[in-house]
Order: C-alpha cells, then sequence, then structure tokens
C-alpha cells in the first residue's frame, strides 16, 4: 500500500508480524492536513489488523524525521473552522496512536520539531539516533504546542515541556530527550539503530498478542478523555494562528 503525491507520502509494508508505517514529505517530512488524515486511517486500519502485533512509525531519508505541522497550511488558515480543522490533524493521529490495539515503536532518525515531538511522544517505545534533537518552536510564531502537549508531559513531564517549549529556539539533544523519558534508546549511528530496533521488534512480536494489547491499555490509562480534549485545544491554536501576532510572524519568518 503507498501512495505519491505532492501532499506526501504514506506506505506501509507488513512483514511477519511486523508493520512499518513510512511517512515523508519534501518539506523536512512536514504533515499537511491530508497527509495527517491518512496516518490517523492507517493506524486505525492496523489496530483491527489481527495478523500483525507490532507497529514501526517511521520517516523518509536520513535527515529531519518530522518539521510538524506544514507551513505553508498554517499561513492559509484564514477562519476559526478553518484553524481547528488544521489543528485537529495532529490531534486525531495522537489519538489513533493512543486508541492503537497494537505497540507502536518509533524511529526519530534525525531533528524533530513541534508535532514531531507530540508523535515520538504518543509511540510507545523509542529508538532514535543521536541526531534526533528536538523543539517545541511554536511560541516563536505566537501560538503554543496546546495540542501535543498531554502526550509530550506524559512523557517528560511538566518541568520537562516547560524547559522545552518556553526556550522555543534551542535544540535538546537526543540524550537530554533520552533522560527526560522521551526516548528508549539513543545510538550514535543509523545502520546500528536499525539492526537494534529489528532485533527488538522481532522479540516484541512474538509475545502475546492479546497480553500486548491489554498491557498496551494500561499503559495509557487515565487519557479517554484526549478525545475531547486534544479537539478543543486544537480550536485554541487555531484562533491563536489568526491573532495579528500570528500573521505577522508568519509572514516575517516566510521571508
Amino acid at each position: 500500500m503507498g501512495t505519491i503525491r505532492e501532499n506526501g507520502s504514506l506506505y506501509t509494508k507488513i512483514d511477519g508480524k511486523v508493520a512499518v508505517v513510512e511517512f515523508g514529505h519534501p518539506a523536512s517530512n512536514s504533515f499537511v492536513s491530508e497527509l495527517l488524515d491518512r496516518l490517523a486511517e492507517e493506524i486505525k486500519s492496523l489496530s483491527d489488523n489481527d495478523t500483525i502485533s507490532v507497529i514501526i512509525l517511521k520517516s523518509e531519508g536520513d535527515r529531519a524525521f518530522c518539521a510538524g505541522a506544514s507551513f505553508s497550511e498554517l499561513m492559509a488558515v484564514s477562519n476559526l473552522a478553518e484553524g481547528k480543522v488544521f489543528f485537529s490533524g495532529f490531534a486525531n493521529v495522537i489519538n489513533a496512536m493512543r486508541n492503537c490495539k497494537k505497540v507502536i515503536v518509533g524511529r526519530v532518525q534525525g531533528k524533530t520539531v513541534g508535532g514531531g515531538v507530540g508523535l515520538a511522544a504518543a509511540c510507545d517505545y523509542v529508538f532514535a539516533s543521536v541526531n534526533a534533537a528536538i523543539r517545541l518552536s511554536e511560541l516563536t510564531i505566537g501560538i503554543a504546542p496546546l495540542v501535543i502537549a498531554p502526550a509530550v508531559e506524559r512523557k517528560i513531564g511538566t518541568a520537562g515541556i516547560s524547559e522545552l517549549s518556553l526556550a522555543p529556539t534551542e535544540w535538546k539533544s537526543a540524550y537530554w530527550a533520552q533522560e527526560k523519558g522521551l526516548f528508549s534508546k539513543v545510538f550514535d549511528d543509523i545502520k546500528e539503530l536499525d539492526k537494534e530496533l529489528d532485533f527488538f521488534v522481532q522479540k516484541l512480536a512474538s509475545y502475546n498478542p492479546e497480553g500486548l494489547s491489554e498491557w498496551k491499555k494500561v499503559l495509557w490509562n487515565n487519557t479517554d478523555h484526549w478525545d475531547t480534549l486534544l479537539t478543543e485545544r486544537a480550536a485554541i491554536t487555531g484562533k491563536l494562528v489568526l491573532s495579528e501576532f500570528t500573521r505577522n510572524a508568519l509572514v516575517k519568518f516566510k521571508k
């Protein structure tokens, strides 16, 4: 399964009990709305696929893992309804990952910004490269990481997300992210990362699928309210993006 379009590509490859989902976009693997919708649908469909028990989430290439939301689409938001829909994209993906019956293992090979940090946080286990620095840059353009905050905070705590988000121009290293609990393992080179990742998911896939599924529910305990919470947060972000401050910041940023 897979399609290539100017609005990004999404491929799923199933090998034994493991599904590898790979997203890509020419603009540093950022997400246009359509690609987020397709990813959410793909995760929902894999959740109900009884032949698999583990999902690997990865992105194309050997550079950025994910640059967050599409900048051009952000620029194009012109009213509250559009803003809510746009920011609901990441909300829907995070909720699909949270509700997914399969364990999701992230492969983060490079820099990750904004919504990309949310995606990594919504994985159940993350293999990262030493190049996988992270940043929450939302405040610099007048918005805030409201939608992804619950997922990120669940992993790195309030202190961690405060430190990350209130210094929006600062990159935090992969080791910082590991120490805080966002990344499970960090590797010096991609080849070793992939070897260890493969070994890890094969072992994971050999366990009782029902056991994994029941355990995942426990790991995500007390998050049922996210279905409404993240959508409410999307509406607030949509309002912020229409503010004069953000409009001016976006225009400057574009130049």
